[in-house]
């Protein structure tokens, strides 16, 4: 079992301290979200700092293992959007962090980004389906997984449930698209408990990805989730990608709540076996 954290946490250090700290607490990656690099432009971040970063995360020893809240910026996109001008740079910043995810030496990215793919009229369903079945072309040419997360109907009314997204990618077909499981959003949205959802969808290879937060948005072990019974299931399911460590708030700040969420989850490993 591999956990990463997601940069996010600890943003206020500049990049080679995060990769130290992240390596220090335990975690074997960080997981990037791309407007921690740059928050205008994280798709037109320049070759030498690709370079620096991917040399930061080296000299840690540890990876970078996935790119996800992908379209935070630049400002103004939308995957469901009809204004064709938004929808082409939309679908440029997409194809160009897939490029940043591969050149950081990634295996995944995760499409969260509710904001960006609210549907609202006729067509826009259609048109982030369409938007995934580009990617997933995009991804397949790069050699990289792209999972489509799903958010609770509070955060999103597109692919709200992992069954509505593992039917959008069944409708695509691409091995290159597959969807995942965060544990806050099930455990907001969900009619099922996260481990009967594992049950159920790990055996069918839809699911890359696992997110560990509670319901209450704090990290893994500050609220009722439990998690020994999750990494459990995992394990017996033979689960081998990243876990990424994904609280919202920060209890009492973002390198403390790192540190409690490796910590927790070291017990809850042991606990698990």
């Amino acid at each position: 079992m591999r956990f990463a954290l997601c940069n996010e946490v600890v943003r206020d250090l500049a990049f080679p301290a995060q990769c130290a700290l992240a390596a220090g607490l335990g975690y074997a990656g960080l997981e990037v979200a791309p407007f921690t690099l740059d928050a205008e432009a994280p798709h037109l971040l320049p070759a030498s700092r690709r370079a620096a970063a991917r040399r930061a995360a080296a000299d840690a020893g540890i990876a970078v293992t996935g790119l996800h809240w992908l379209l935070v910026a630049p400002a103004g996109l939308s995957i469901t959007t009809a204004d064709p001008a938004i929808r082409a740079r939309t679908l440029d910043v997409i194809e160009r962090l897939i490029g940043l995810a591969a050149e950081l030496g990634a295996g995944y990215l995760v499409h969260g980004s509710p904001g960006q793919r609210q549907v609202a009229a006729a067509g826009d369903a259609g048109r982030a389906e369409a938007t995934m079945e580009r990617i997933a072309a995009w991804s397949a040419a790069a050699g990289l997984t792209y999972c489509l997360e799903p958010l609770a109907a509070r955060e999103t009314n597109w692919a709200s449930t992992i069954a509505e997204a593992a039917a959008i990618v069944d409708r695509i077909g691409s091995p290159s698209l597959r969807t995942m499981l965060d544990v806050c959003a099930a455990g907001n949205g969900e009619a099922e408990a996260v481990t009967a959802l594992l049950d159920r969808w790990l055996p069918t290879g839809k699911l890359a990805h696992i997110h560990l937060n509670d319901r209450n948005r704090r990290a893994p072990g500050q609220g009722e989730d439990r998690f020994a019974p999750i990494l459990a299931t995992l394990r017996r399911h033979g689960y081998t990608g990243f876990c990424g460590v994904e609280p919202f708030e920060y209890r009492p700040d973002g390198p403390d709540s790192a540190a409690f969420a490796a910590g927790y989850l070291r017990g809850a490993l042991e606990t698990s076996a």
